[in-house]
C-alpha cells in the first residue's frame, strides 16, 4: 500500500512539474502599441518587429501589433505599460514630459538642421543616456525611431511669422511646441493624433505641424490649402517599455529581443527617410494643396522668431545637452 501511495506521489509530481514546464515554455506575448497607419516608417517598423521575432525568436516570444490608437492613444501608452497592458510602445518624445524634462530637447524648434544630425545625436553618449534617464519611474527607452522633419500647414499661406498670427494650430501635448506657436503670436491645441483631421476639415483648427510622412497618410493635405516646407523641426519617437517587463527576461532574452529590435528600428528609419521624400512628392502630385517653399531670408525669420524657445526650456532641458544636440549640426 505505501509502495502504491509512492508511486501515485512520484506520478502526481512528475505530472505537476511537467505542466509547469509547458507553461515555462509558451512564448512569451508582446503587445506592441502605437497610434499611426500600418504604411508609415513606425507601422512598418512594428511589423518588420514581428516578422523578425516570428522568424529569429518565434518559440521565445510572440508580437502583436495594435496600429491606429487599436488598444491605447499616446496620451494613454505610459499607464498601459506601468500596468502591463501592453509591452511595448513607440510615443513621440513630447509625450515623455511627465517622465522627464530632458526629451523635451527634441521639440526645440530649428535645432537641428537635417536627420542626419539628429542620428549624430542620438547615437552619441549624450542620446543614449536619455534612453535611461527616467528608469526610476519604471519605464526604459529602448531605441530611437525617425519619422521626419516636420512642416507647417495652415488655411492661409505661411511665409512670414507674422501668418501665423492669431491662427489655431494643433500640437501634441507639449510646453515646448506650445511655446514655439506662441512666439509666433498663434494659439496652440493639445488634441489626440487620431481627431486631427476631423478638427481641421471642420475648421476647428486651423492648422496643424506634422511630417510628410503623417500629413499624406493621414490625408491632412487634402484639408489644409497650404504647406509651407519649414523643416523647422523633428518628428520622433522612442520605443519605450516598463522596466518591470523588461527586468523579467533574461540577460539572454534581452539581448536577443534587443537584436532583433534594433534590426526593425534601422528598417525604419531607413524607410522613414525615402518615405519623406516619396509622399511629399505624393502630395504635390494630388495638386489639393500649395507647397510654400521658403527662401534663406524667410527661413531665418523664422529661426528668429522661435529660437528664443530654447532659452526658456534650458533648465529643464540643460543647456550642456542643448550643446551638445546643435554641435552635431
Amino acid at each position: 500500500m505505501d509502495a502504491r501511495k509512492c508511486l501515485t506521489t512520484m506520478l502526481l509530481a512528475v505530472m505537476v512539474f511537467g505542466s509547469i514546464a509547458i507553461a515555462a515554455a509558451e512564448p512569451v506575448v508582446i503587445r506592441f502599441s502605437h497610434i499611426v497607419s500600418e504604411n508609415t516608417p513606425k507601422g512598418q517598423m512594428a511589423l518588420k518587429f514581428k516578422a523578425l521575432v516570428e522568424e529569429q525568436l518565434k518559440d521565445k516570444f510572440v508580437v502583436e501589433v495594435y496600429p491606429n490608437s487599436q488598444m491605447f492613444d499616446d496620451n494613454q501608452i505610459f499607464e498601459a505599460l506601468l500596468l502591463d497592458d501592453v509591452q511595448m510602445g513607440a510615443p513621440s518624445m513630447s509625450k515623455f514630459s511627465v517622465y522627464t524634462k530632458k526629451l523635451q530637447l527634441f521639440d526645440l524648434p530649428f535645432l537641428f538642421e537635417d536627420m542626419a544630425a539628429v542620428d549624430r545625436f542620438q547615437s552619441s553618449a549624450a542620446g543614449q543616456e536619455l534612453l535611461t534617464s527616467f528608469t526610476d519611474r519604471g519605464l526604459i527607452g529602448l531605441g530611437y525611431l525617425h519619422n521626419g522633419l516636420k512642416q507647417l500647414s495652415a488655411t492661409k499661406k505661411l511665409v512670414t511669422p507674422n501668418d501665423a498670427q492669431n491662427l489655431k494650430f494643433r500640437i501634441m501635448s507639449s510646453d515646448v511646441l506650445e511655446a514655439q506657436f506662441r512666439a509666433v503670436g498663434a494659439e496652440s491645441v493639445k488634441k489626440p493624433f487620431s481627431q486631427v483631421f476631423n478638427l481641421l476639415s471642420t475648421g476647428v483648427l486651423d492648422g496643424q505641424e506634422n511630417t510628410w510622412s503623417n500629413i499624406f497618410s493621414k490625408k491632412f493635405y487634402e484639408v489644409q490649402p497650404y504647406i509651407t516646407e519649414s523643416n523647422h523641426g523633428v518628428l520622433d519617437y522612442m520605443v519605450v517599455t516598463s522596466v518591470n517587463f523588461w527586468e523579467g527576461l533574461t540577460s539572454e532574452e534581452q539581448s536577443a529581443l534587443k537584436s532583433v529590435l534594433d534590426q526593425a528600428i534601422a528598417h525604419g528609419n531607413e524607410l522613414a527617410g525615402k518615405k519623406a521624400m516619396e509622399d511629399r512628392q505624393k502630395v504635390i502630385n494630388s495638386k489639393k494643396t500649395e507647397i510654400v517653399k521658403l527662401s534663406k531670408a524667410q527661413r531665418n525669420a523664422w529661426v528668429t522668431a522661435m529660437k528664443p524657445v530654447w532659452q526658456q526650456f534650458e533648465g529643464q532641458i540643460g543647456q550642456d545637452l542643448i550643446n551638445k544636440a546643435f554641435s552635431t549640426n
